[in-house]
């Protein structure tokens, strides 16, 4: 009998509870089976299949070029491994802005064919009729505001956002508009901390952070930020929990070493 056997599933609603209770929400990135493995058996309660998927595992320089295709892939690997995270799936750039029907269509896609528990999507009151749409088919919708990657052309920088008080205002209505239409949970990305907490007293969804300080219901990290295997990435609000770069290169360096003097495989190593 495994250990998940009787593992109680992490969902929308306990979620909910969660927040009720002030109980902390935990989110990390995972976008392979092999690393979701490790992340679920951890007891993570959110797995969030990102598109920064674009950037650590496919090299590009922002999240756009990621295809609907290839966060299924992602997403799809993700699910295999995991017995009790809730799997949050990224859509990606162009599957949903500015037409409720491809919207819709894409998410009934990522849910089919990636057996993800719900999908995450980013902006305000411009995709409220979208994110309407995909509840209507009984998919769950997380919202995400503040900085947005996928908007990084319109802002031009990844700087802190909703500094300005006008700016600051149309987040708070945006988090409200997103409670309203049934968005489940809200990420907030690099905003001013005591805005994030502002936004988390005002609204009754779980509030997940990025650089949006503490006073919010939870918060999330891309795995690879956290574990230092990206090395070039030090924003304020990343904590490296490791350094797997400098392990990893030890790890792969004594490995050429071994190989190369002769030393590996040794005699109790082969058949």
């Amino acid at each position: 009998m495994s250990v998940h056997s009787n593992v109680k599933k992490v969902t929308t609603h306990t979620l909910h509870e969660m927040k009720l209770a002030g109980q902390k929400i935990s989110m990390l990135t995972a976008y392979d089976f092999s690393m979701a493995r490790i992340v679920d058996e951890a007891g993570i309660d959110v797995i969030l299949v990102g598109d920064s998927a674009s950037n650590v595992m496919a090299g590009h320089e922002t999240t756009l070029p990621i295809t609907l295709d290839q966060m299924i892939y992602h997403a799809s690997s993700v699910v295999r491994a995991v017995k009790r995270s809730l799997v949050v799936v990224d859509m990606p750039f162009g599957s949903y802005q500015g037409n409720s029907k491809e919207a819709l269509s894409s998410a009934i896609k990522i849910m089919k064919e990636s057996g993800g528990h719900a999908v995450k999507m980013e902006g305000g009151q411009e995709i409220i009729e979208s994110i309407g749409r995909i509840l209507t088919a009984g998919i769950p919708v997380m919202g995400h505001l503040g900085l947005t990657p996928q908007s990084i052309y319109k802002f031009g920088t990844y700087v802190v956002r909703a500094k300005e008080d006008e700016e600051a205002q149309r987040l708070i209505e945006d988090a409200k508009a997103l409670e309203a239409v049934g968005c489940f949970a809200i990420v907030l990305e690099k905003i001013p901390a005591q805005l994030a907490a502002q936004v988390a007293k005002m609204v009754s969804i779980p509030i997940i952070g990025i650089g949006a300080g503490n006073g919010v219901d939870g918060q999330v990290l891309v795995v690879h930020d956290m574990l230092g295997i990206n090395n070039e990435f030090n924003p304020r609000f990343l904590r490296k929990y490791n350094n797997l770069h400098e392990q990893m290169m030890q790890s792969f360096q004594a490995y050429i070493t071994d190989v190369r003097s002769g030393d590996f495989p040794n005699e109790s190593e082969q058949y």
